[in-house]
């Protein structure tokens, strides 16, 4: 690709030039890994999540129960009039 881009290539100039130093690793010289950030980002993504499904189980846990109640409440009005 390498010598395809430099001999055939009919790409303007700067485009081979990018292909060019992409192919030769040349712009890695002032690379600094980022994967420590990303890392901490996932993790408190997921914290996140967590707790959101934590709130999420609890409403749903209280909206069961008044459900539960309501319905135990209804039968017993039910039961009343027969």
């Amino acid at each position: 690709v390498k010598t395809w881009a430099m001999e055939r290539a009919t790409l303007p100039d700067e485009s081979r030039e990018e292909l060019l130093a992409f192919l030769s690793g040349g712009q890695g010289a002032g690379y600094v890994p980022q994967s420590g950030e990303i890392t901490g980002i996932l993790k408190q993504m997921g914290d996140e999540m967590s707790k959101d499904l934590a709130d999420a189980t609890a409403a749903e846990t209280t909206a069961i129960q008044v459900y539960e109640e309501l319905m135990a409440a209804k039968k017993k009005e039910v039961e009343t009039l027969q």
